[in-house]
């Protein structure tokens, strides 16, 4: 079985990446161009972002998953804890995010430690969600096997008739994880795949270096 996917091309020409006209935080010209994704039509989740990690059989794993906040010190995402990218993260807590924003032809890519966030805040974060998504995490033994959806609808219906007029507490096993970048690559799609790369790394003093990558 074989395809030839050769002729698949496009010429990015929807903007420049300019050292003239960038700004000095990685951070904020992350958020500079995340309020730019957000006003243009097509994209619907600007938000979803690539997560790699190295798992404890030494591949690395990539998977689809929702920032739901960044600050000037990070990016913020929310898991079960011991799910198969928690147990990586406990044992090599390196990290990669990356954001693909097609409808501005962009890409950025982010290297980085990841750290529990302090408890009360997974706690706010999880009586914000709705009570679907709270039981969803509190039965849910991610990443583990189980014998069926139904079995797994089964435990769903259990947990929703034990917790009808109680307020749900997050489980321990679940919570948040701020990644702190060390490394931030902003790419801009370019005519002849000359596409801009330009490359923020973070410096002992805690200063960024700002260089150009080659495409």
């Amino acid at each position: 079985m074989q395809k030839d996917l050769s002729n698949y091309r496009k010429s990015y020409e929807k903007s420049a990446l300019m050292e003239d006209s960038i700004l000095e935080n990685p951070l904020e010209q992350f958020q500079k161009w995340f309020y730019e994704v957000e006003a243009t039509d097509g994209l619907e989740e600007p938000n979803a972002m690539t997560v790699s990690t190295i798992g404890l059989d030494g591949f690395p794993k990539n998977r689809v998953v929702l920032m739901k906040r960044y600050t000037h010190e990070g990016f913020i995402f929310y898991t079960n804890y011991q799910s198969e990218k928690g147990k990586a993260l406990k044992i090599n807590p390196s990290i990669c995010l990356s954001f693909f924003w097609p409808n501005l032809e962009r890409q950025v890519i982010i290297k980085g430690k990841a750290e529990k966030i302090a408890e009360n805040l997974s706690d706010g974060y999880f009586e914000s969600r709705p009570v679907g998504s709270q039981l969803g995490a509190i039965i849910s033994q991610q990443s583990e096997t189980i014998a069926s959806r139904e079995e797994m609808e089964e435990k769903l219906a259990e947990m929703e008739k034990e917790s009808i007029g109680k307020e749900l507490e997050r489980p321990s096993y679940w919570g948040g994880y701020l990644v702190r970048p060390v490394s931030i690559e902003f790419w801009q799609g370019r005519p002849n795949r000359l596409h801009d790369r330009i490359r923020y790394v973070l410096q002992e003093d805690f200063n960024w270096k700002i260089e150009r990558l080659q495409p």
